[in-house]
């Protein structure tokens, strides 16, 4: 049995008499620590797949089950992490990430044990130096490290990652990508990601699923990425599987853009 089931989904939105299908029978297993990023042209309804199993739109038909149970609603078993870093500015680095974690441990966690946690969450992405400044004062990808460290602080089931890095620049982009493979080889998080990026697709996943077109967007191939971990960038430049199945998405998106 899959860790993370999506089983026939589909979702419309519905504004007066008019109904705009975005996904159809959608499917999609994965299994407990794995890596899946989705890509697709704009409008193809990958933010649209994720925020569903985020708890935060209902699908028209069809189910999403986390370990066993259906997804009804947004919960701390699901972390996620957006393209915009969503910090509160009046709050400091800690606090930020204190939030979610009071809000999740508060019964189970002595204070003292959930300051012990957030101080653990925020040095996993190496932002303990910098847990007492705001939000303002620090720079984007250091902001984007506190929100993987807010999600990563609630023990989600599933991490969410919707276009986490599309904000930033190339080498920002690069040392978080580093950043978060190195996570998931020593947490063994269940990861799925929304990208527009072929080359960071390749690199983080074990799986690509690539969506077509919308409007009523599917599944249109799901690529194996066979590649050992850990992955060095560098060397993968020259790596055959790599360029294949680099090949094998620009190919996908590229019949897809001409059919438009």
């Amino acid at each position: 049995m899959s860790y993370l089931s999506i089983e026939q989904l589909d979702k419309s939105f519905v504004r007066g008499n008019l109904a705009s299908q975005v996904l159809k029978n959608v499917n999609l297993r994965i299994d407990k620590g794995e890596f899946i990023s989705i890509i697709g042209h704009s409008g193809c309804g990958k933010s649209t797949v994720l925020n569903i199993v985020a708890g935060l739109l209902d699908p028209s038909l069809g189910v999403v089950i986390l370990d066993g149970k259906e997804v009804n609603g947004p919960g701390p078993d699901r972390g996620m992490v957006f393209q915009n870093h969503s910090l509160l500015p009046w709050l400091t680095v800690f606090e930020n990430v204190a939030v979610a974690v009071n809000k999740v441990f508060k019964r189970s966690m002595s204070k003292a044990e959930r300051r012990e946690w957030i101080e653990h969450n925020l040095k996993l992405v190496s932002m303990g130096h910098a847990m007492d400044k705001y939000p303002q004062e620090i720079s984007g990808g250091m902001k984007q490290r506190v929100g993987i460290a807010r999600a990563l602080a609630m023990k989600p089931k599933v991490l969410l990652l919707d276009e986490p890095f599309g904000a930033l620049d190339a080498l920002t982009r690069a040392h978080l990508q580093d950043e978060v493979m190195r996570i998931q080889a020593d947490l063994g998080n269940t990861m799925m990601m929304i990208t527009h990026d072929v080359d960071e697709a390749v690199l983080l996943s074990d799986r690509i699923v690539m969506m077509t077109n919308g409007p009523s967007a599917t599944i249109g191939e799901i690529l194996t990425v066979d590649l050992p971990r850990p992955r060095d960038r560098i060397a993968l430049a020259d790596d055959h599987e790599y360029n294949r199945c680099r090949r094998a998405v620009l190919s996908f998106l590229h019949d897809r853009h001409r059919l438009q």
